[in-house]
């Protein structure tokens, strides 16, 4: 392996940190690093091709009072396969938060648990206002450039997706933000996104195109105050939604952000076609859940088919166990909500919703093949929970048409990241591909890259490729192929392409 140190960032963090969620598996780092011909324990296959592209969240100072890891800064980490070869790469998104607070070597911001008026600084962006934009939930790749987002709407940050090197932010994003998942639809080359706000309307719905212009951008009026975080698309549709999780209203009014599951309010899905408007939205209710994350969405005949991960628990209760960050995170152990694969089949003429729960088994954080976005999809790859706590243990594969599910845990001490699928270069059927993920070893401390058969999971990792430094636990990632990155096969090698040699 041949290793660069390329940057660092100034932390002030104690050294004995003793915090839950900045120790162990969520050890942030520091350290920016450009690795080439990583070590590999097996082979990586010659027809995979393309990078793998994962968003953590890395603090670099104290919180000002109360610390959520959605507060840390946002830190991009690469890993390129091209030729049979692997190299690494992982950046700090250079918004303009982590920018502000390296000068200042504090946090200025109030973070998600916080009141803002704890902040020093009280502007800053998200569908409340007052939050530093980390950057650090999601990464897509549209129109060859690398595009990440934070999870409560904020700017889209822009990075090269050869060296990481921050570009600046979209210029098309409108003023009150971007949430987390944009999606790209891989047929037409388009970007559909949404935000939210606790201003009227409360959301709206654009589309960016191939050529990354703002080609379409609409209300999308709500009742209220809501808490969307993710939204899917079909060939004519874009799916959004309304839950009844959201801010309770009474006390919003007095400044206070605490999240409410209104079991008496049904869900509600708004079908709205590609390029239309609020008065061309259908909405259909269903039973009251909350959704954080769709698999894909596709048009059978006059049905729309929507795969989520229903929560049987949006609102897992407070037990008092554990002290108040392992109570905070009931809301996002898979245990505690229950999260399971559910469709919901939309009647585009009679507006009937069924529904049907797929598997029993706990899962999320679940993607399908990239190349099919919005079209019909038979398999899923998503990821177990460790009880009580917001880590992953182990890969699932759903198939969705007989309810069959393969099955891979890791060693007790180890976890991984959101997978990400990556067809096989000519590939000639759906699951003709690999999964990828990152791990966190505690037990070695180290992280790899782990390669499995798509088709084959449960026969375990087909290679193993070393980081050079152990990463940690974040939240989303992607996949993109070589042949969507511009000049990824003009060059000797892929390391020339990454920036490795320059």
């Amino acid at each position: 392996m041949d290793v660069q140190v390329v940057g660092r960032a100034l932390s002030t963090l104690p050294e004995d940190d003793d915090h839950p969620y900045r120790t162990g598996p969520w050890r942030p780092q520091t350290t920016e690093w450009a690795a080439d011909d990583l070590d590999v324990e097996g082979e990586i296959p010659a027809d995979l091709d393309g990078v793998y592209l994962r968003n953590t969240e890395n603090p670099v100072h104290p919180a000002i009072e109360l610390y959520h890891p959605f507060d840390g800064d946002g830190m991009i980490h690469l890993i390129g396969f091209r030729d049979g070869k692997a190299f690494y790469r992982n950046r700090f998104i250079r918004t303009d938060g982590f920018l502000a607070e390296q000068e200042a070597g504090r946090a200025l911001w109030a973070g998600i648990a916080e009141r803002r008026e704890k902040g020093i600084r009280k502007d800053g962006w998200g569908a409340r206002g007052g939050l530093k934009d980390s950057s650090s939930t999601d990464v897509v790749v549209h129109a060859g450039v690398a595009l990440t987002s934070f999870y409560q709407c904020g700017e889209v940050y822009r990075l090269d997706p050869f060296t990481l090197d921050t570009l600046g932010k979209a210029d098309w994003a409108p003023e009150c933000g971007v949430s987390a998942h944009t999606k790209v639809d891989p047929r037409t080359g388009e970007l559909l996104f949404f935000n939210y706000t606790t201003e009227a309307p409360y959301m709206h719905y654009g589309v960016v195109d191939a050529d990354n212009r703002l080609v379409h951008y609409t209300e999308v009026p709500l009742p209220g105050p809501r808490l969307p975080h993710d939204m899917a698309f079909t060939e004519n549709y874009a799916i959004l939604n309304d839950f009844p999780l959201f801010w309770e209203p009474e006390l919003l009014k007095k400044g206070v952000y605490a999240v409410r599951f209104h079991p008496e309010i049904p869900s509600r899905l708004g079908v709205i076609p590609r390029r239309g408007g609020p008065g061309d939205i259908r909405w259909f209710e269903a039973s009251p859940t909350y959704v954080l994350h769709w698999i894909n969405a596709y048009e059978d005949g006059d049905e729309i088919v929507l795969d989520g991960f229903y929560q049987d628990d949006p609102e897992p209760a407070d037990t008092g166990e554990g002290g108040v960050y392992r109570r905070m995170f009931r809301f996002l152990a898979l245990d505690r909500m229950q999260t399971r694969l559910h469709r919901w089949r939309l009647n585009l003429v009679t507006g009937e919703v069924k529904e049907e729960r797929l598997t029993d088994t706990i899962t999320e954080f679940g993607v399908a093949n990239t190349l099919i976005g919005g079209q019909r999809h038979r398999y899923a790859y998503a990821a177990t929970g460790v009880e009580g706590w917001f880590l992953l243990n182990g890969l699932v594969r759903h198939d969705t048409e007989t309810g069959a599910e393969q099955r891979y845990r890791l060693p007790e001490g180890v976890y991984l990241s959101e997978p990400a699928m990556a067809p096989r270069v000519g590939a000639t059927s759906e699951d003709d591909g690999y999964v990828l993920t990152f791990t966190l070893d505690m037990n070695e401390d180290r992280s790899d890259c782990l390669i499995f058969e798509a088709s084959r999971i449960e026969d375990g990792p087909i290679a193993r490729v070393r980081l050079p430094e152990r990463i940690c636990s974040g939240t989303h990632a992607t996949w993109a192929p070589g042949s969507a990155i511009p000049g990824w096969h003009q060059t000797e090698s892929a390391a020339d392409a990454l920036g490795f040699r320059r």
